[in-house]
């Protein structure tokens, strides 16, 4: 065989040696990639399929607020209720972030409960509610309401209005009232100077350190919802939540 003839001969083998090889290295990556997509599906489903709570109230602004990233918050929030079939509470109205995040919970398919004064039941104020309108007498009834329908509470970005109630549900579950978690969604650090202020009154004594750990805090929604679901109360109640049911028959 001449050689030149050889020699082209030998190149197109090797050619088909690299072209297996790379066929090869291909398959087995496309393979492990089918895998990883694979399991972390399941992850997903598992997340699901274990969660804990069964409603989560979120406590939020009725106006946008200035940056881009608080409304993504509030959809992102939204967003991972779906994917772990929670169903929201929260203040009623389609205005700032309350209607994003009912928006986006009630467009994944998931229940919405809407607690609302009959004052602010208007249009006009408050939007229009998606999912079930539930109209109290006034402020008070409106927080003990969202907590009896909530098996934690989630606070975003917000006001007066939003810290609030944030600090309610904080006393009552210092007191024994509830020991369901209490999150803040730490968006961009907007909670940082708060949680400044809350340490400080830890170490000016007015806040027991173990009742600092009833905050949970986190800056995505993912990472919050997760370490809720893992919460564990470490604080002393001021009273048995007994006592507080009992108190509340008489």
């Amino acid at each position: 065989m001449p050689y030149f003839v050889h020699g082209f001969s030998m190149i197109a083998k090797n050619s088909r040696k690299i072209d297996y090889r790379s066929w090869w290295v291909d398959k087995i990556t496309s393979e492990c990639e089918r895998k990883k997509e694979r399991k972390e599906e399941m992850e997903r489903e598992t997340e699901k399929k274990q969660s804990k709570f069964k409603r989560i109230c979120v406590f939020c602004g009725s106006s946008p607020g200035n940056k881009t990233s608080y409304k993504d918050a509030a959809i992102e929030l939204g967003s991972e209720l779906v994917s772990r079939n929670i169903d929201l509470v929260y203040g009623g109205g389609s205005i700032g972030l309350m209607g994003l995040i009912s928006q986006a919970v009630y467009d994944g398919g998931r229940h919405v409960i809407g607690v609302i004064p009959k004052t602010l039941n208007a249009r006009e104020l408050t939007g229009e509610t998606v999912g079930e309108l539930k109209a109290v007498a006034d402020m008070h009834q409106r927080k003990a309401e969202m907590a009896k329908h909530s098996d934690a509470f989630i606070a975003l970005p917000g006001g007066y209005g939003t810290l609030e109630e944030l600090l309610e549900v904080i006393t009552w579950a210092q007191l024994g009232i509830h020991d369901k978690p209490v999150g803040l969604l730490n968006v961009d650090g907007y909670y940082n100077s708060f949680l400044t202020f809350i340490d400080n009154a830890v170490e000016e004594g007015f806040i027991s350190p173990k009742a600092r750990h009833i905050i949970v805090s986190s800056p995505t929604a993912k990472e919050l919802v997760k370490k809720m679901e893992d919460y564990i109360p470490q604080h002393e109640r001021v009273a048995s939540k007994l006592s507080w049911e009992n108190e509340q028959l008489h």
